[in-house]
């Protein structure tokens, strides 16, 4: 197994600044490395650990097995981490924590389909329970689908011309692996693109994968619930990785850490003044250190942005 290096593991875990009696989230566990930080400064407190991905969980019982009875792993994806957390008994919480998108060893398993750098089968999933796969979104969403989820979710600007590719080669036969995909993603783009930097079929699996798993949908509807849990002095730190994911992040914050702009004419006292519930604990995100963009190549575009909570 490939050592996985969590992302902005000590700035994000710092940022939640752990009280040892505290309740924590961890809303995407992976394998464990942000979830580990945190148990080990707990002493009465408890750490919920949620991921849509069985084996990250099983995994990740390894490394955190010293501290089993501080943890509590949850198979789910973090939108539906309130409900879960009501369902235990629980209404507030001191920090919560998330590492968005596909973790290291997700991409590096060749089997999961989520890379183009390995030949495997259409998946996607970080589910593997769920039916919706990459084959099928490949195979038999139509023309206009395609258009639509390479735009918006792959800011694809040849997604006319592969949504064509697409539809021209899966009539022949049906696209079924990962290197089949890449040809035919290369087939639709001009060769001043093929030449560049960068892979070229870097954006449409990017795009197929996040409509896989619904990953921003996830987000929007996840993050409002795990603001609005927040004990007053509670954190909530996120770490993003491509900027869909950072803008819808950025956008929540700032609508829960700013109140309705009042008239300037009307006259009021200071404590008549509405002021947020929330602040910003960085106004800029924070980005990995020199030695860690040396060490780690995911964490080039890791953006960590962190909100308290400072009144009920």
């Amino acid at each position: 197994m490939m050592e996985h290096i969590s992302v902005l593991l000590h700035e994000t875990v710092d940022a939640l600044a752990v009280k040892p009696n505290g309740y924590y989230i961890d809303g995407t566990l992976g394998r464990g490395g942000h979830s580990l930080l945190v148990v080990e400064q707990l002493n009465e407190g408890h750490l919920f650990a949620f991921d849509k991905d069985q084996k990250a969980i099983e995994e990740s019982s390894k490394r955190l097995e010293k501290y089993l009875n501080k943890v509590t792993f949850i198979h789910d994806d973090f939108k539906n981490m309130k409900k879960d957390i009501e369902e235990l008994g629980i209404e507030q919480i001191d920090g919560i924590m998330m590492d968005l998108g596909v973790s290291s060893p997700q991409f590096d398993d060749a089997s999961r389909g989520f890379s183009y750098r390995f030949d495997a089968k259409l998946d996607m999933r970080m589910d593997q329970s769920q039916l919706l796969t990459a084959y099928d979104v490949v195979n038999t969403y139509d023309y206009h689908d395609l258009i639509r989820i390479l735009f918006q979710y792959g800011e694809e600007k040849f997604a006319k011309q592969i949504a064509r590719s697409i539809e021209r080669n899966r009539a022949i036969k049906p696209i079924e692996t990962t290197f089949e995909l890449v040809d035919v993603i290369k087939q639709a783009l001009p060769m001043k693109v093929l030449s560049k930097k960068g892979h070229p079929a870097k954006q449409t699996f990017q795009a197929i994968r996040l409509e896989v798993n619904g990953e921003l949908e996830s987000l929007k509807q996840g993050l409002r619930d795990a603001v609005n849990m927040l004990s007053v002095g509670g954190r909530c730190a996120i770490i993003t990785f491509h900027s869909l994911e950072d803008r819808i992040v950025k956008e929540i914050f700032n609508e829960f850490s700013t109140v309705e702009a009042v008239d300037k004419r009307i006259p009021l006292l200071p404590e008549q003044m509405e002021t947020p519930s929330y602040k910003l604990v960085n106004k800029k995100p924070i980005s990995a250190s020199e030695d860690e963009l040396a060490m780690n190549n995911r964490s080039h575009s890791a953006k960590l942005r962190v909100i308290e909570r400072v009144k009920e």
